[in-house]
């Protein structure tokens, strides 16, 4: 009796001492549980997957006690103050650099304007001339033919009707030296010696007189006639034909085209 009385104390002392174990086991357990999970790492290796070979040494980084703290987001202001700093690096519609430029434009602009008007001006003013040079060459070459026999001839017995005649179809300072000239010198040789001179424009055979227009514009025009003169006097025995080249210039009047010159080649 007293030997079991001693194993069933010691069975009993044993299992006290495994349930106190278990207990304080299970307590620390359940405290475990209580407490935040800290940075684990996983050192199992699984059945059939290949072992990852050392890429170095694992640095483990526990977290704060109070987790970590999301960054600050950014306000609306700062997006507005950002913004206002962009545009105010742009140039403005009002900066100087901008209103630099736009003036240059317009001058530039001004300037090829100016320049397109001006040049519309004169190759308008060019061709007006052109078109009233080339109406002018028949109206001068016509002028020249009329104007030839009548300046370049003259009959001791009308001298005053033949001068006077010969003095409208001339302008500007040549009608002052013809008058100057008929009045001193031609006509005192022409009554002393019965002086006749008779001037006509060559005339090809079948053809048109021999005179052409050398140069022409709208106000001024040379003209190159070929003269035939007949002279009697006094002084000729017979007559005398001098075949002569005269380039004769004519001005536009508000009269119509008057001699200027005439010059003899």
């Amino acid at each position: 009796m007293a030997k079991t009385t001693t194993r069933g104390r010691g069975s009993g002392s044993g299992t006290r001492r495994t349930m106190t174990a278990a207990a304080r086991a299970a307590a620390k357990r359940a405290e475990r549980g209580n407490r935040e999970p800290g940075p684990t790492t996983i050192d199992e290796t699984v059945p059939g997957r290949p072992e990852a070979h050392d890429a170095g040494r694992t640095v483990l980084i526990e977290p704060p006690k109070h987790g970590w703290d999301d960054p600050p987001e950014p306000s609306p202001e700062s997006f507005g103050k950002e913004d206002a700093l962009r545009e105010e690096d742009k140039p403005g519609p009002d900066s100087p650099t901008r209103h630099a430029l736009r003036r240059l434009l317009t001058a530039v602009l001004c300037v090829l304007l100016l320049a397109g008007l001006i040049a519309t001006a004169v190759l308008g003013w060019r061709y007006r001339e052109g078109v009233k040079a080339e109406q002018a060459r028949g109206k001068v070459l016509a002028a020249a033919q009329q104007a030839a026999p009548v300046v370049l001839s003259y009959d001791y017995r009308h001298l005053s009707r033949d001068f006077a005649a010969a003095h409208a179809r001339l302008t500007g300072h040549f009608r002052d030296e013809y008058r100057k000239t008929t009045t001193t010198v031609v006509g005192p040789t022409a009554r002393k010696y019965h002086g006749v001179v008779k001037a006509t424009v060559a005339t090809p055979t079948a053809g048109p007189p021999a005179a052409s227009v050398i140069s022409a514009s709208a106000d001024r025009a040379v003209v190159l006639l070929f003269v035939n003169q007949l002279t009697t006097s006094t002084q000729v025995s017979g007559s005398r034909m001098d075949l002569n080249r005269v380039r004769m210039t004519l001005t536009r009047t508000s009269d119509g085209w008057k001699v200027s010159a005439v010059d003899a080649l």
